[in-house]
């Protein structure tokens, strides 16, 4: 197997891994996490719930890992042209 092969097959696994939508009244359809991301996230959320971190950095570190694994969808480049435009 090709390093290129390799690369799209991983791509493809990838895209797989979010096609698992859910549909939330006001938001609309949204992608769902990997259940090993969601327990990174509830992690997160026990430990500023347990006051072991702050909540604004659990909220920092949340959204940074969010922007990371939506690289794929065009979410991070409409916030990236918005915030280019303000």
């Amino acid at each position: 197997m090709s390093t290129l092969t390799r690369q799209l097959s991983g791509t493809h696994e990838t895209l797989r891994t979010y096609c698992r939508r859910v549909e939330i009244p006001l938001l609309g359809e949204v992608a769902v996490p990997p259940p090993d991301k969601v327990t990174y996230y509830a992690g997160l959320g026990v430990l500023a719930a347990l006051q072991v971190i702050e909540w604004p950095l659990a909220l920092v570190i949340t959204a940074g890992h969010l922007l990371a694994d939506q690289h794929m969808s065009g979410l991070v480049k409409g916030v990236g042209e918005a915030l280019e435009s303000a």
